[in-house]
Parts: structure tokens; C-alpha cells; sequence
């Protein structure tokens, strides 16, 4: 790319929240004053986040407090796909259990269905999202309902979700319970599975969609189900030696630092005669192991490693040990 910033190719970002934006109640140095300048240029922001215990208008209210433009309308959520998905499989009026919290009730309630909370209601499905208060009572209702033939959604399934502390137990963790205790395994609704991203298209209408993420295995993940180009920013839970070990369905079209990298042009990977090259840096994959050699800024080393190791990689993954070595001699692992 010769001039144009990363930002002028497409026409909206749909953007993770956690470990993109924000971590925890604090924001992720930069994004709000990256996230205004894509708006300013015309943009579409679409914040759509796997996380269902807020509703769309608690989440924008927070962003709006950290500095980054957003109304309700701009929020995507796993609970909106989960209810949507819900919706188009019984009938109007049904009533739904919900282990989780609000975010969940109020996006069935957008789609006509009833929230409850005991297995006693008996109600048609069970919807599970993470909620800070999660009790044991909600999960052991949830277990009773799904046991008597309810369906099981699940707003996401991801394993962690970032946090200023560190990285928490996420939905994908509790999910586990109402999975192992009932044999029956949840209809996901969040990235990386396909309900979420179709819920994103409906309501922007986006032609030209970026995903930006911070997690291989939901965020680009999703995006390559989807067929659309992928940012991922080292500003939440991958790092580089994940990037370089990615499967060939979690592989980034780009990689950057954070969101300040939408505003300049994106670095040129090269097919050298002897590797592939990035401003200064040549990786080779020789012997079975990476091989990284120039200066530079250090992503610039990881873009071109990642070339020459997914290349050598194929359809299968790169052993950590033949690319960590490289890394370490050449630069510190970002995140």
C-alpha cells in the first residue's frame, strides 16, 4: 500500500471491545483518539463484542466515557445474535431461560420472547451468557430445563475474557457446567461461529468490513468464516508466538501494535529471493526453523516471519520451537 492509511480500504470496522478498545473499565491506551479519527474520516464503527452481561446502551454509555464516539445503535452483541437466533427457532411469546444478565433479557425481549429464571416456567430454550453474579441456583436451573429438552444456546464460547487483572473465566468456561452435567452440547451464537457476524451485517449494512480483534480463535477466526479481511492488535490475549504458530483459519491479513496503526499505511510483505521481506527485515524458513535477520521496528519483523512461517506451515501449524529462537534473537514477543 503506497499512501492511502489501512482505515481509507474500507468502509466499517467492526470492532472487539475487550482487549481492543478497553481492558476491564480502563481503555486500551490510544483506541478512543483511533477510534474518533475513523469516525471523522466517515467510517462506520460497529463495537461488536462476544461479552453478553451489558446491554448495548451500558456498553456505549462506557465507551462514550472513556472517549470513543458510540451510541446504542453501534453496539453489536453475542446476546442480540443469541436472541435472534433463539427468535427464529420457537414460537413468539416463548418463554426463555436466562443464566446470565441483563444483556441477555433485553435482547430477548427485543425479539418477542419471555425471560425467566427456573426450569419451573418451562421454558422452550436456555440462553447462557457470563454475568459477574452468575449463581450456582441459575446454572442448576438452566441444567433441569436443558435436561427436559429446552435448547441450549450459548451467547459465546470462549474460554477467557481479558480483564485489567489478568484474564478471567469467560462464558466458554461455564458453559461447561449445564454441558457436562446435562451430555448436551450448546448452540453457539459469538464468534468465531457465524450468528454474530450476521447480526453485524444486518445492522450496518457494511459492504467493506474490517474485523478487528485481539483473539485468533474467535475474532479472526470468525472473520475468516466469514470471508473478510482481519486486524489483530497485540493490545489484548495473542502475542506473536501466537501469531507465528496460528492455524491457517486464525491467520491475520494484518497485524499491528493497536488501533493507531488504521491510520498510516499498512508495511509491504515482500517475496524476496530469499525470504520475504518488511522494512528492513528478512525471514527464511531454513533447516526446519525460522530464520530472522535486519532491524527495525520489531512488528515489521513479526509481519515478515509470519509470511516466511505460514508459507513453510502449509495447511498445518509451525512448531513453537522452530520459530521461538528466532524471536527471542531478534526481538522480545509482543504482548
Amino acid at each position: 500500500m503506497d499512501t492511502d492509511a489501512l482505515i481509507d480500504l474500507y468502509d466499517t470496522l467492526l470492532l472487539d471491545l475487550d482487549g481492543v478498545v478497553y481492558l476491564g473499565r480502563d481503555a486500551v491506551p490510544g483506541a478512543p483518539e483511533a477510534l474518533r479519527r475513523a469516525a471523522e474520516r466517515g467510517v462506520r464503527l460497529a463495537y461488536v463484542t462476544n461479552n453478553a452481561s451489558r446491554t448495548p446502551g451500558a456498553i456505549a454509555q462506557h465507551l462514550s466515557a472513556l472517549g470513543a464516539p458510540a451510541t446504542p445503535d453501534d453496539v453489536v452483541t453475542s446476546a442480540q445474535a443469541a436472541a435472534r437466533l433463539v427468535a427464529e427457532r420457537v414460537a413468539p411469546g416463548a418463554a426463555v431461560l436466562v443464566v446470565g444478565g441483563m444483556g441477555l433479557r433485553t435482547a430477548l425481549r427485543a425479539h418477542g420472547l419471555r425471560p425467566v429464571s427456573t426450569a419451573l416456567d418451562s421454558p422452550v430454550a436456555v440462553v447462557q451468557g457470563i454475568a459477574p453474579d452468575l449463581s450456582y441456583g441459575l446454572l442448576a436451573e438452566g441444567t433441569l430445563a436443558v435436561r427436559e429438552g429446552a435448547l441450549f444456546v450459548a451467547a459465546n464460547a470462549d474460554s477467557t475474557m481479558p480483564t485489567g487483572r489478568g484474564e478471567f473465566p469467560g462464558n466458554g468456561a461455564m458453559v461447561r457446567v449445564i454441558a457436562t452435567a446435562t451430555g448436551v452440547e450448546p448452540i453457539v451464537a459469538g464468534k468465531p461461529e457465524p450468528p454474530l457476524h450476521r447480526e453485524s451485517m444486518l445492522r450496518t449494512g457494511s459492504r467493506r468490513p474490517l474485523v478487528v480483534g485481539d483473539r485468533l480463535d474467535t475474532d479472526i477466526e470468525g472473520a475468516t468464516n466469514a470471508g473478510v479481511d482481519s486486524l489483530l492488535v497485540l493490545t489484548g490475549v495473542a502475542n506473536a508466538l501466537d501469531v507465528l504458530t496460528a492455524a491457517p483459519g486464525h491467520r491475520p491479513t494484518y497485524v499491528a501494535d493497536d488501533l493507531s496503526a488504521l491510520h498510516r499505511p499498512y508495511p509491504v510483505v515482500r517475496r524476496a529471493r530469499d525470504g520475504w521481506t518488511c522494512d528492513g527485515w528478512t525471514a527464511r524458513w531454513q533447516e526446519g526453523a525460522l530464520a530472522l535477520e535486519g532491524g527495525g521496528e520489531p512488528l515489521d519483523g513479526l509481519r515478515a516471519a509470519s509470511a516466511a512461517t505460514w508459507e513453510a506451515a502449509g495447511e498445518g501449524r509451525a512448531d513453537e520451537d522452530a520459530v521461538k529462537a528466532a524471536l527471542d534473537s531478534a526481538f522480545s514477543p509482543a504482548g
